[in-house]
C-alpha cells in the first residue's frame, strides 16, 4: 500500500515529511513515537517507507503538529493498494 498526501496544494513524501517534522522537533524516534501513542519500530518504518500512517495516526500527527505550530494540514490522502 502506499501513501499520497497532499499538503498546501503539492504532493510531498511521507516518509520524508515525518522524518522533517521529528528533525525540526529535535526528537528521536523513540521519543516521537512517544508522543504519538506509537511504537519506536512504527515510527521507524514510516520514515524508511517500509509503512504507512493510518488515518488515526494521520490524526494524532496533524495534532502534535498544530501544537508545535508546524504545516501538516492535509489536503487530501489517497492510501492505494498496489497489487
Amino acid at each position: 500500500i502506499t501513501l499520497y498526501i497532499w499538503i498546501g496544494g503539492r504532493q510531498v513524501n511521507t516518509s520524508e515529511k515525518l522524518k522533517d517534522i521529528r528533525r525540526k522537533s529535535l526528537m528521536s524516534q523513540s521519543s516521537f513515537a512517544k508522543e504519538l501513542g506509537v511504537s519506536f519500530s512504527t515510527v521507524n518504518r514510516w520514515e524508511n517507507g517500509k509503512a504507512i500512517p493510518s488515518y488515526q495516526a494521520l490524526n494524532k500527527i496533524k495534532e502534535y503538529c498544530d501544537k508545535k505550530g508546524f504545516n501538516f494540514e492535509i489536503d487530501f490522502a489517497i492510501w492505494e493498494d498496489k497489487k
